[in-house]
């Protein structure tokens, strides 16, 4: 058993292939179910239904880590129609505009002012909150929408193939960014007009495709604990907990008591590891930089399952 599960908990996270046709919501909910009753879950970072690929999935305490494996960075392999731009901005919507499809030289040039950090307005059919509604819900009900742009950083960002409609992109970007966005963004750029035709998310973070499960397998002993590579691959700095150490951070004991936190210095939050290399929670600096608090800690857990 690589994460935890006992009879009365279940706990960890699952690295999961979706896919196409069903939304986040649905495919969590249906591997909740099959873990047993009353399982807490949650998703870090949602694709939308006809996109495929990682979808990192927490359960019981685990849903607790979700900041941390939402601001992941994020990879994907997306498919760029040119010529037609749709409402929804991929192809599940209505045809809004149309142009030529560019020359694959004026789309080679127009990717270059998209690497690096760059501004994006995000689609009108999206989750963000306008006036305590979903933007999307605004969008259906024909209201007009307008939401601010924002910063979001594409690190690389490369053309796999053209065949003068469809162009294949390799994308790896920082949380937040909209691919939907991205794509209408890139067509405009080059002169012409796009939706996004098919998305597969290739990784989140340090989680990759080669070790995604089908929802279908996911089961109780094949959830994961944290591990201290995981938690590096995060933007966690990890340190290993002495056994008396250990048991005190399990016991909540103030961090400036502990000698291993008293005299330290850092801006990152720190997952920390008994000897064994069991996650026993996360603690971070205090916002005047002096001192430490707990984020997070994994409570002894009777029977077993994660620490």
């Amino acid at each position: 058993m690589t994460g935890g599960a006992t009879a009365a908990r279940v706990d960890g996270f699952a690295i999961v292939d979706k896919p196409t046709g069903a939304s986040s919501y649905k495919v969590l909910a249906g591997i909740s179910r099959s873990l047993g009753p009353g399982v807490k879950s949650g998703h870090a970072g949602t694709l939308d239904p006809f996109a495929s690929g990682v979808l990192v999935c927490l359960f019981g305490r685990y849903t607790r880590l979700s900041d941390w494996f939402m601001g992941a960075a994020k990879g994907y392999e997306a498919t760029l129609s040119l010529g037609t731009e749709t409402d929804t901005l991929d192809l599940e919507g209505a045809v809004v505009a149309t142009a030529d499809a560019p020359a694959r030289e004026a789309l080679d040039s127009a990717l270059a002012s998209f690497r690096g950090p760059i501004m994006q307005t995000p689609p009108a059919y999206s989750a963000i909150h306008v006036d305590g509604k979903r933007s999307y819900d605004l969008a259906r009900a024909g209201r007009a929408v307008e939401l601010a742009p924002r910063e979001v950083r594409i690190e690389r960002l490369e053309l796999l193939d053209y065949d003068g409609l469809d162009a294949r992109l390799l994308i790896h970007c920082s949380k937040g960014t909209y691919i939907r966005s991205l794509a209408r963004d890139i067509a405009l750029a080059c002169g012409s007009r796009g939706h996004l035709k098919a998305l597969r998310r290739t990784f989140s973070g340090p989680f990759s495709l080669a070790s995604a499960l089908a929802p279908e397998d996911v089961k109780p002993d094949a959830l994961r604990a944290l591990a201290a590579g995981d938690a590096a691959g995060l933007g966690l700095e990890t340190l290993e907990l002495g056994d008396d150490e250990a048991r005190l951070f399990r016991h909540g004991l103030p961090l400036s008591r502990m000698a291993v936190f008293k005299d330290r210095r850092g801006s990152v939050p720190v997952a920390a590891f008994d000897r064994a290399g069991s996650p026993l929670g996360i603690a971070t600096p205090a916002a005047d930089g002096h001192g430490w608090r707990y984020a997070l800690v994994f409570e002894d857990a009777p029977g077993g399952g994660v620490p």
